[in-house]
């Protein structure tokens, strides 16, 4: 909230950009180079798990879902602590630095993980030739086994089993299903660096995120009418710097190898430091720390910043150790044999909700309960859209690699984490769109309401999924589907997106009694948090067998990837429509907010 003495500072008038006040450029240049970074390394994480680091489908993608689960969850401490002590400026450049030493160290992979094969009671050397060190699988990059001094490829079959092929094509050993148990020999040392930097990355985020945002709102006095369009040029600034990472990093990483990708989103977030540190005379005295006596608070708020990064480091070791679920153990087994992570997500998501509409109940008018309901409702279908969406960094990205035929017109081939920049590209091209749209129809009284907006969103990204997997019943004889079939699956999460995400905090805001805006906020935030685990669940289900990081039947592949994305696709347009059936009521709820 602005403050009497940010107000007074506030460039309401003077030089302008655009029509909006002149700083606004230095911030959304600061927050593209941040989107930069985010998004360039979340294009190749899944990727760089599974192939550099042979972790496996599974274990990845619980590491994944968990990172990207932070990453929304530490913005509520962040937040806090910049508005009580730190000042968003301060908060931002030391948030930007632990990003960036993040990013720099997770470009310290090292070599890559050295797969192997054990059957008959003995370890066998697997050789990967024709590899790249990069996101993007060589065409001709192949794994064999050495067995007795000869070199043996490995095919999967459709039962399990496991088929070595001898050099003159034929069969030389045949492996019933489960002898066959592969690994590989990693730099722990590294690996665990990995995961540091990946809690360094989600700490300096909390810092980061929030405060930047915070800063923009600054830049408006109160009433002025050009906020929320300055708010749409700063989110076109977001959906810029996604785009750029997700086409540089992949280029990077494919030609110079995972370093040179990862270590440019480091080199970006200085950038922003270097901006935001070297803005006195364009943001003057916006951002900064409340009045205090005594010491100052960042000696003992920037320690306790660098002491979470090993509690959000045993996060992740939890997250890579957890059992599968046991099969029959219920809902109540299954949430106990979650990693913690997902037991204080679940936990703490499952008691606030009813305890925040208790509270509202018994504090609140009648109205003000019944539209504190809505949002929470609201909150929950929130959570499923984005479980099926952030699917886009780790199964759909794995699919991508495996069986996509990714070459663009013969020309030349996108590799798999570039195809990420097609949800960038759509919202940049459909934003306009959809705002003018959403206007058209609002002046003729019949812009949809925003439980039917929702509904849409949910349905939408069902239907992503669902023209993806009609796009499978024309792949080629090697089991890959044409690339315009997953621009497709974009296009129309793109147009998804914007039918639920520019509307939820606002919706938040208007929904919420006056008093808890910023609880209900926080829970908006959990509610994210939640889909972004939720995405990780998801992914493990789509989990492929591997052998070296490679798929050793990519007929299986397909069939699995078919199989999970029909289900959930059909799943969540269920969803989609049951919220529909809700809307009326949901809306009459609202009292009027829309």
């Amino acid at each position: 909230m602005t403050t009497p003495s940010d107000a007074a500072r506030t460039p309401a008038t003077g030089p302008t950009w655009m029509g909006h006040p002149r700083p606004l450029a230095r911030l959304f240049a600061i927050e593209m180079w941040e989107r930069f970074g985010y998004y360039g390394m979340r294009a190749l994480l899944m990727l760089y798990l599974t192939k550099h680091f042979l972790l496996g489908d599974r274990v990845s993608a619980g590491i994944y879902g968990g990172y990207t689960a932070l990453v929304y969850l530490t913005p509520l401490i962040g937040g806090l602590l910049a508005d009580q002590y730190l000042g968003s400026k301060r908060a931002v450049k030391f948030g930007a630095l632990i990003m960036a030493a993040g990013y720099f160290a997770l470009a310290l992979g090292g070599s890559p993980a050295r797969p192997w094969a054990e059957y008959d009671g003995a370890r066998h050397e697997i050789v990967v030739e024709h590899y790249r060190d990069g996101p993007t699988s060589a065409a001709n990059e192949t794994r064999a086994v050495i067995d007795h001094g000869r070199h043996l490829l490995i095919k999967g079959q459709e039962d399990g089993s496991i088929d070595l092929i001898a050099p003159d094509g034929s069969v030389a050993r045949h492996l019933a299903p489960g002898v066959l148990k592969e690994g590989a020999d990693r730099d722990e040392l590294r690996l665990a660096i990995t995961l540091m930097a990946l809690s360094a990355v989600a700490v300096g985020n909390g810092f980061f995120k929030p405060n930047i945002a915070t800063i923009v709102g600054l830049l408006y006095a109160d009433g002025d009418q050009r906020r929320d369009a300055g708010f749409s040029i700063f989110y076109m600034g977001i959906n810029l710097g996604s785009w750029l990472g997700q086409m540089a990093c992949p280029i990077l990483a494919d030609h110079f190898g995972w370093g040179a990708g990862l270590a440019s989103a480091g080199a970006v977030m200085l950038i922003a430091w270097a901006m935001m540190h070297y803005s006195q005379r364009s943001l003057g005295g916006l951002g900064e720390p409340p009045a205090t006596t005594g010491r100052d608070p960042a000696l003992w708020i920037y320690p306790a910043a660098i002491l979470a990064i090993p509690a959000c480091y045993f996060l992740f070791t939890n997250l890579m150790h957890a059992p599968a679920p046991t099969a029959g153990a219920g809902f109540i087994g299954y949430l106990m044999g979650l990693p913690v992570m997902g037991k204080l997500l679940c936990a703490t998501f499952g008691l606030s909700l009813p305890a925040i509409l208790i509270w509202s109940w018994r504090a609140g008018s009648r109205a003000e309960f019944e539209m504190m309901l809505a949002a929470i409702i609201l909150m929950v279908f929130n959570t499923v859209f984005w479980s099926l969406f952030e699917q886009a960094g780790s199964s759909l990205t794995l699919f991508a690699d495996r069986n996509v035929d990714r070459s663009v017109f013969g020309w030349f081939e996108m590799s798999a984490p570039g195809t990420q920049q097609f949800n960038a590209i759509g919202i940049i091209t459909l934003a306009p769109i959809m705002g003018a749209l959403w206007s058209v129809l609002a002046r003729r009284g019949c812009e949809p309401s925003i439980p039917i907006k929702f509904s849409m969103g949910l349905i939408g990204v069902g239907a992503g999924f669902l023209f993806l997997v009609l796009g499978t019943h024309f792949a080629g004889a090697d089991y890959r589907v044409g690339l315009g079939w997953l621009a497709g699956l974009y296009l129309i999460h793109s147009v998804a997106e914007l039918c639920i995400s520019p509307v939820g905090m606002s919706m938040i805001t208007k929904l919420s009694i006056a008093r808890v805006v910023g609880l209900m906020m926080g829970a908006w935030y959990l509610s994210l948090a939640m889909g972004q685990y939720g995405a990780g669940l998801l992914a493990q289900m789509a989990t492929v067998e591997t052998v070296g990081g490679q798929v050793t039947n990519l007929k299986l592949s397909l069939d699995t990837y078919v199989g999970v994305f029909t289900q959930i696709g059909i799943v969540t347009i269920g969803v989609g429509l049951v919220l529909l059936a809700l809307s009326g009521a949901i809306r009459k709820l609202m009292h009027g907010v829309s």
